[in-house]
């Protein structure tokens, strides 16, 4: 079961300008940082549960 809850929230980073923004496949998206770390971080809290 853990392993099908990974499949399901595969979180990426995406830049556009000076922001980063993570999203996630389950259609999830953090907000847009200007630090990637923070946005890695975002994506990070999405997938604990």
């Amino acid at each position: 079961m853990a392993q099908q809850d990974e499949l399901e929230h595969r979180t990426t980073t995406t830049e556009k300008g000076r922001f980063c923004m993570a999203t996630c496949t389950c259609g999830w998206h953090g907000p847009a940082r200007r630090a990637r770390s923070q946005a890695r971080t975002d994506a990070e809290k999405h997938k604990t549960p």
